[in-house]
């Protein structure tokens, strides 16, 4: 059985769990976070990052994008990317965007936990960042019942979890009002089984980072 390391806050690790849910893959869930000293990421990873796959072997799998394209290759049955083409394109294209949203979000956390303060020219282009891309991903998803396609893939995954950060990360973005067919698309994907098991929520950092 896999092993999955896991923050609870972290979409990089939920867009693997909702992969893993929804290609039926039983996994073992180790929450743990990832900037404590009691961490075991570097054991793992190198770059002492999750989500880390640890598999049956003794080996691992890390960074969101390529356990989710090597979960993709091993396991084929129930495909979460579209078999054309543009398809795979488009909703890769939309994982880009979500992995960007989503760091720029971290990158605005840990600026405002600054001692000094936080830096107002660096918030201002991390949040360019986070509304350039929503309103992009807003633009592409349009008000299709599928991200891409017209079936469940890994676009509505990107899609659904970088809105689902913002409730933990930017509660004061007023996303459902700019970009309502956004809000569509996440209450729907937020009935799933794989988006209800996996919902993110803040943890308590102990050790100091910045």
């Amino acid at each position: 059985m896999y092993k999955l390391i896991s923050a609870t806050p972290s979409p990089y690790a939920r867009k693997v769990r909702i992969a893993l849910a929804e290609k039926g893959l039983p996994f073992e869930l180790l929450t743990e976070v990832p900037w404590d000293a009691t961490t075991s990421l570097p054991r793992h990873n190198p770059l002492e990052k999750l989500p880390v796959l640890l598999l049956p072997d003794g080996g691992s799998v890390y960074e969101s994008s390529y356990i989710l394209q090597w979960l993709e290759l091993k396991h084929p049955k129930t495909p979460l990317l579209p078999a054309e083409v543009d398809g795979i394109l488009a909703a890769r294209r939309l994982e880009v965007l979500c992995d960007g949203i989503c760091d720029a979000m971290v990158l605005t956390f840990f600026e405002r936990q600054r001692s000094e303060g936080a830096s107002a020219p660096w918030l201002a282009r991390q949040r360019r960042k986070i509304d350039g891309g929503l309103a992009e991903i807003a633009r592409l998803v349009g008000e299709r019942e599928f991200a891409v396609g017209d079936r469940f893939s890994l676009g509505d995954i990107a899609a659904g979890t970088v809105v689902g950060y913002l409730a933990v990360r930017f509660q004061e973005l007023p996303w459902r009002d700019t970009h309502p067919n956004l809000a569509v698309l996440s209450d729907r994907l937020e009935k799933r089984p794989s988006f209800q098991a996996s919902v993110p929520f803040a943890q308590t950092i102990t050790d100091r980072v910045v």
